[in-house]
């Protein structure tokens, strides 16, 4: 029996953590972390790029259901130029109006002229599902007037749809040997051409994807959001994923990581070959 006022010695083995168990615990916590935030990471790029597949599946849809109510004529897909004129006379003609740059240009953030005129009528009037999810990267100017991402990361293929001033004559000034496809039924083999791609935020502006053809050269680039690769839509309404192979296809999506227009060095022109196969074909 204890002695009042006297406290028993403490026994082996009893208390808290000595500091040796407690730097080992923390060990093991580090360790599950490590091994469990990639799995985490992971798993949120998983569900971006299925919500970024979902968005393209609409607007194609969307632009089918165009192409349906429009006499088999594809939406319009202006360059830079015609759609700033076309919006600053109150038309809403082009698949989508904004053009975007790394500026605090208005259009960068303008939702609701994002699905104004174009297919917008037929995407229930939803802006989210123009931008993937996975895409946000603003300027350093942008993201210090507190935007955290730009309205739009989808852009439409060039030899797509009437492209203006571009195919006043019915060829492409900048693929003249290419065949531009002004409706559904000139598509000879729909399930080739590409409609819809996500698109580099370097290059994107206008919603015009343009690269000329055998020139080896990205004018615009495409998007690397998806474990370096990009979602495509086609014109018979499938989707593909396509992981780039080459490094110069790949660069960060940071403002001028892509440092554009450049030369595609001579053993990685497998990607651009990859995309110009399925942006056009060819008229003799």
């Amino acid at each position: 029996m204890p002695v009042l006022g006297i406290r028993p010695p403490r026994r082996a083995g009893a208390g808290g953590f000595t500091l040796i168990e407690l730097l080992v615990v923390i060990a093991i916590i580090a360790v599950l972390a490590a091994l469990l935030l990639p799995a985490l990471s992971a798993a949120k790029e998983t569900a971006r790029s299925a919500a970024c597949v979902n968005n393209q599946r609409q607007l194609t849809l969307a632009c089918l259901m165009y192409v349906d109510d429009s006499g088999d004529l594809f939406p319009y897909n202006f360059g830079t130029a015609e759609i700033k004129q076309a919006v600053a006379q109150n038309q809403f003609v082009n698949w989508t109006s904004p053009v975007m740059s790394w500026e605090l240009d208005a259009d960068n953030t303008n939702a609701p002229l994002v699905t104004r005129g174009g297919i917008g009528p037929y995407t229930g009037g939803t802006p989210g599902i123009y931008r993937c999810p996975s895409d946000r990267a603003v300027s350093d100017v942008q993201r210090q007037a507190g935007w955290s991402a730009r309205v739009r990361s989808i852009s439409m293929n060039a030899m797509v749809g009437d492209a203006g001033r571009f195919t006043t004559s019915g060829r492409n000034v900048n693929n003249p040997y290419n065949r531009q496809f002004f409706k559904v039924a000139q598509v000879l083999r729909p399930a080739n051409i590409f409609l819809f791609i996500e698109e580099h935020p370097d290059s994107i502006n206008d919603g015009y994807f343009l690269n000329r053809d055998e020139s080896y050269q990205w004018y615009d680039l495409p998007a690397s959001y998806h474990s370096g690769g990009a979602n495509l839509t086609f014109t018979d309404g499938h989707l593909e994923r396509r992981r780039w192979r080459d490094p110069s296809t790949r660069p960060p999506p940071l403002p001028d990581a892509a440092k554009l227009p450049f030369a595609i060095p001579l053993d990685q022109r497998g990607d651009f070959e990859w995309l110009m196969e399925r942006t056009s074909e060819a008229v003799y």
